[in-house]
């Protein structure tokens, strides 16, 4: 199966030229003008690989790193720039950008990394599915209140409301649940629900925006609101029934 990048440069000549080189390489190439038509296309689209160009107006290419690395965690990230410098370089690397390279970078550069980081992509899915996989657990829980929690359908059921969650947010649940009582760390979280190995300082951040969609959700069943419970500094547990 071929994989599908897109390359994100507001200046055409360099945008045509990108996208030719990966093309002849036989990769289905998308491109966008801007950061913001960049990150459209990434909402809609099953992208493995962003080269992104730092420099653009509007949205810039580690603002629209920020907004994929929400949107597509698994999508692979190289910035490319002629601006280079020590702190973009550390920016990128916290933003866990793939590769960094300085304009002009050469075809045989740009192919080299563009495979690696596809290499690294495959490598975040084997692991995704090998989790997955190895989720032989229980796949539906009924609460006492007559609340259903179908893990494989990722849908929750009370009486007539139905509420569904995204692979992210199914992940997350499925893994809490299934280890009642457990309290799980920032870092284990991230890397069993996302893919990818971070930081200590970083995964809070990470995981944050995922857990309070989570509990959003899960506010609306009485017997699951206030169950995913944070333990200060070290990361999350699902409490269950009391």
């Amino acid at each position: 199966m071929k994989s599908n990048i897109l390359v994100v440069d507001d200046e055409p000549v360099a945008r045509q030229s990108l996208t030719d080189i990966l093309k002849l390489e036989g990769y289905t190439v998308a491109s966008a003008p801007n950061g913001q038509a960049a990150v459209e296309y990434v909402r809609t689209q099953n992208v493995d690989l962003m080269i992104v160009d730092l420099k653009m107006p509007g949205m810039d290419g580690l603002e629209v790193v920020q907004v994929v690395n929400q949107v597509s965690p698994e999508t692979e990230v190289i910035l490319l720039t002629a601006y280079g410098s020590t702190e973009t370089a550390i920016q990128a690397l916290r933003l866990r950008i793939h590769d960094y390279l300085l304009k002009p970078a050469s075809p045989a550069q740009i192919l080299a990394t563009v495979k690696k980081g596809l290499t690294r992509r495959s490598s975040k899915s084997r692991l995704n599915n090998s989790i997955l996989d190895a989720d032989s657990g229980q796949e539906v829980f009924n609460l006492k209140d007559g609340t259903s929690v179908d893990l494989s359908r990722r849908q929750i059921r009370y009486k007539n409301k139905v509420e569904h969650l995204t692979p992210a947010e199914g992940r997350l649940l499925r893994i809490l649940m299934e280890n009642k009582g457990k309290v799980f760390s920032h870092r284990e979280l991230v890397l069993l629900v996302q893919g990818y190995d971070t930081t200590q300082r970083e995964a809070p951040e990470i995981l944050r925006p995922l857990v309070s969609r989570l509990r959003h959700k899960l506010e609306q069943f009485p017997s699951l609101s206030e169950q995913v419970i944070s333990v200060r500094g070290t990361g999350y547990l699902y409490e269950g029934d009391k």
